[in-house]
């Protein structure tokens, strides 16, 4: 049965993309004839956004964060608020179709179930750009960057590694006793994938629906508004802080090495000098990463868990053995 529904959104300095998809959101929400409420935050636009939503959406909750804080804070602060069953981390950027919902609510009749991401397609309509995916190690590193879905339509038992933060309808019960994003990873990038890993590590499923479609506005929102260098060193950054939080182990000492001859030492000398300034950015979180590893114990000891990386891994793999999948 449907249930009820925080729309969450961050916004910074997207007053055109407000404008263009905010529609949709509204057009698919009252599709569903369900309740819901709709929760736009603002990260300190400079633009007229907060104008906007005050003229043209009264009855859209709007916040506005103190400052420009990033995307784990912006969408922590809406989550908090939310005061529904079901939260649908949205971005600015994502124009959803009319019938969104539609095939959604049947992945929260589980009790196991943590959240259900939709098909993201580009605007053209010509290509996937997310979908399931699937959990692997390379080397050291934890990766979830192979696409895939099932080729039987109707298939609702497809697991994704990770939901996307820009289109992702969770329990809000759940995504609550997380604390929403860990805010480690301000301002941007991986906070998504560090979410649903800790989800998966207390024994909540992630879904993907592929009838379930929305599109996508490429380079939308952050990536046309921030030097693309500042992009690569949060996203390296972010990308050790992930591993530091995750991996255990064999491969948590020896990951150190990993990153110094495969990344490190090849980008700085081909002149990539951020890469080193990502490395020491890492550094310095030392203690916070500790922070969020033993956060995600004591939960995994609360909910009687002993789930690591591998086992999520193996659920995964295990669930497409007798499945006609599509790889992209």
């Amino acid at each position: 049965m449907p249930k009820t529904l925080s729309i969450v959104i961050p916004n910074y300095n997207g007053k055109h993309l407000l404008e263009n998809y905010l529609p949709s959101v509204f057009i698919a929400a009252e599709n569903a004839k369900i309740t819901f409420e709709v929760i736009v935050i603002d990260d300190g636009s400079k633009d007229d956004s907060i104008a906007f939503i005050k003229s043209d959406y009264p009855h859209a909750k709007l916040l506005v964060n103190d400052k420009n804080r990033g995307f784990s804070y912006t969408c922590n602060h809406g989550i908090k608020e939310a005061k529904h069953e079901l939260i649908l981390l949205l971005n600015s950027d994502v124009k959803l179709t009319p019938d969104y919902f539609e095939h959604q609510w049947k992945y929260f009749d589980r009790p196991d179930t943590f959240g259900v991401m939709a098909r993201i397609m580009s605007f053209d309509k010509t290509r996937i750009e997310d979908a399931a995916r699937l959990l692997y190690f390379s080397g050291c590193r934890i990766k979830a960057n192979k696409f895939y879905y099932s080729e039987n339509p109707i298939d609702d038992h497809v697991y994704t590694a990770y939901l996307s933060g820009a289109n992702a309808l969770v329990d809000a019960k759940k995504l609550k006793e997380l604390a929403g994003f860990d805010e480690i990873y301000s301002p941007f990038s991986s906070e998504d994938f560090d979410l649903s890993l800790r989800a998966w590590q207390l024994g909540w499923k992630c879904y993907y629906e592929h009838q379930s479609v929305c599109f996508h506005h490429v380079s939308g929102s952050t990536k046309t508004q921030i030097k693309s260098n500042f992009i690569k060193k949060i996203y390296y950054r972010n990308r050790y802080i992930l591993q530091g939080i995750h991996l255990e182990q064999l491969r948590k000492s020896l990951y150190p090495l990993q990153q110094i001859f495969t990344e490190l030492i090849p980008k700085l000398l081909t002149g990539k000098a951020w890469v080193w300034q990502s490395y020491r950015d890492y550094l310095g979180h030392k203690e916070l990463i500790s922070a969020s590893r033993n956060r995600l114990n004591l939960l995994k000891e609360k909910y009687h868990s002993k789930l690591n990386l591998s086992d999520v891994m193996d659920i995964i793999n295990q669930s497409i053995i007798h499945k006609r999948i599509k790889r992209l």
